[in-house]
C-alpha cells in the first residue's frame, strides 16, 4: 500500500495544484490521467479523460497508447481492467491504493465456486457465469474460464440475453440490484430470481424454481436510496424527472421515472433542453458536477450519497503519484497475474463482441 508520507499531508490547494500542474508539464505525453465520474472535483479537474470505468480502461487501451504510465483515479477494479486491457509496456498506477471498491469486495472467486459447484450440481452445465465490471480481475477470471462474461451497468441486458439464449440459467455476481432489475427488464419474474447469500451458502433446492440467480452484494451509494427519497423530491420539486442508477432497490429503479448508467445519466442531462428538471440518484459528487456544468438545467441530487472509496483518492495522492515518477520512481502500481489477466480477458471479450 501506498502510504502518503507526511510532507504531502499539509500543502495548501494552492500549492498542491500548482505542483500538480507543474508535474503534469514535465511528465508531458508520458503520462495519461484517469479520472471517474465520482472522483472529488479537486482531482478530476487534472484528468486527461474522464468516464466510466470500462469506458475509462478502454480508453486507456486505444487512445492513450503512446503514454508509459497510465495514472487511474479511482478504485482498485478500475486500474486492474485497465492494466489488463493496455500493452504490457504500459504502467497502471493508482494513487490511493487505499481505495477498494466494498461492492468488488463481496464475491471472490473461491466463494464463487461454492455457488458454482452448487448450482451445477442441481442444473448440470445450464448456466452462465455473468459478473459486472465492478468486480476483481479473479471473479472475471472465473467466468471467463466458465464460458461467462463481464456486463456494465450499461449493457446488463444485452449480456444476459446473450446468456439466456446458450444456456437456462444465470449465476449473476456481485449487486444484486443491478441482477434483480435486470432480470426484470427481460421479463423473469421475481419468483424466478432467487439470491445466493455466500455468508449463509444453502442446499441446491432452494433454487428449483430460479432462472437467474443473484449474488447478495451491494452499492452502498446506490442502495442507500429509498422510495421515500423519491416521495420527498417529487412534493419538494413538483414536476421533476427523477433518474437513478440500476445499482438502486429494485422499489426505487420503479418508482423512479428513468434509470441508467453513469454514462447514461450524464447524456441524459447533457441533452435535455434548457429548463428541464432533474432529480438524480447516484454519487454527489458526480451530481454536484452535472449542476455545475449545466446551470441551464435543474439538476439536485435525490439525496445525498458519497462513495468513501473513491474520495480517498485526494489531490495529495495525485501529486505524490506524479513527483515519484519524476523522481523515477512509480508508487502505486498495479498488476494482474498473467493466468487471471488472460481468463479475465476472455470474459470482456465475451462482453465487448455483443452487440446491445
Amino acid at each position: 500500500m501506498n502510504t502518503l508520507p507526511d510532507q504531502y499531508r499539509n500543502l495548501s490547494d494552492d500549492e498542491m495544484f500548482a505542483r500538480i500542474r507543474a508535474a503534469r508539464e514535465k511528465l508531458g505525453p508520458d503520462v495519461v490521467i484517469l479520472g471517474h465520474h465520482y472522483q472529488r472535483e479537486e482531482v478530476i479537474q487534472f484528468a486527461d479523460y474522464r468516464g466510466d470505468s470500462l469506458e475509462l480502461s478502454r480508453i486507456a487501451a486505444t487512445q492513450a497508447t503512446g503514454a508509459r504510465y497510465i495514472v487511474f483515479c479511482g478504485v482498485d477494479f478500475m486500474a486492474e481492467t485497465a492494466a489488463m486491457l493496455c500493452d504490457p509496456a504500459q504502467t497502471v498506477l493508482m494513487p490511493a491504493m487505499e481505495a477498494p471498491c466494498p461492492m468488488a469486495a463481496m464475491a471472490d472467486a473461491a466463494d464463487a465456486q461454492v455457488a458454482w459447484d452448487a448450482l451445477t450440481a442441481l442444473w448440470g452445465d445450464d448456466v452462465v457465469p455473468i459478473t459486472y465490471q465492478n468486480s476483481y480481475a479473479g471473479l472475471k477470471a472465473f467466468c471467463g474460464q466458465r464460458g461467462g462474461a463481464v456486463c456494465t451497468s450499461a449493457n446488463a441486458q444485452a449480456v444476459f440475453r446473450w446468456a439466456l439464449a446458450q444456456k437456462g440459467h444465470i449465476l449473476f455476481f456481485p449487486d444484486e440490484h443491478l441482477g434483480r432489475n435486470t432480470a426484470l427488464a427481460l421479463g423473469i419474474s421475481l419468483e424466478e430470481i432467487a439470491v445466493w447469500d455466500s455468508h449463509k451458502p444453502e442446499g441446491g433446492g432452494t433454487f428449483q424454481k430460479a432462472k437467474v440467480v443473484i449474488w447478495k452484494g451491494y452499492c452502498h451509494v446506490h442502495a442507500y436510496f429509498t422510495v421515500e427519497h423519491v416521495r420527498t423530491v417529487r412534493e419538494k420539486y413538483g414536476d421533476i424527472t427523477v433518474i437513478v442508477h440500476p445499482e438502486c432497490p429494485m422499489e426505487v429503479v420503479q418508482a423512479a421515472d428513468l434509470n441508467g448508467s453513469t454514462s447514461f445519466i450524464l447524456r441524459t442531462v447533457r441533452d435535455a433542453p434548457p429548463g428541464s428538471r432533474f432529480a438524480v440518484g447516484t454519487e454527489i459528487n458526480m451530481v454536484a458536477r452535472l449542476a455545475r456544468d449545466y446551470p441551464d438545467k435543474l439538476v439536485v441530487p435525490l439525496a445525498r450519497s458519497l462513495c468513501g472509496a473513491m474520495y480517498r483518492t485526494s489531490p495529495n495522492h495525485l501529486l505524490y503519484a506524479l513527483e515519484s515518477l519524476l523522481q523515477g520512481e512509480m508508487v502505486g502500481v498495479i498488476t494482474v497475474p498473467e493466468d487471471t489477466a488472460r481468463w479475465a480477458n476472455v470474459a470482456l471479450e465475451r462482453m465487448l463482441t455483443l452487440k446491445e
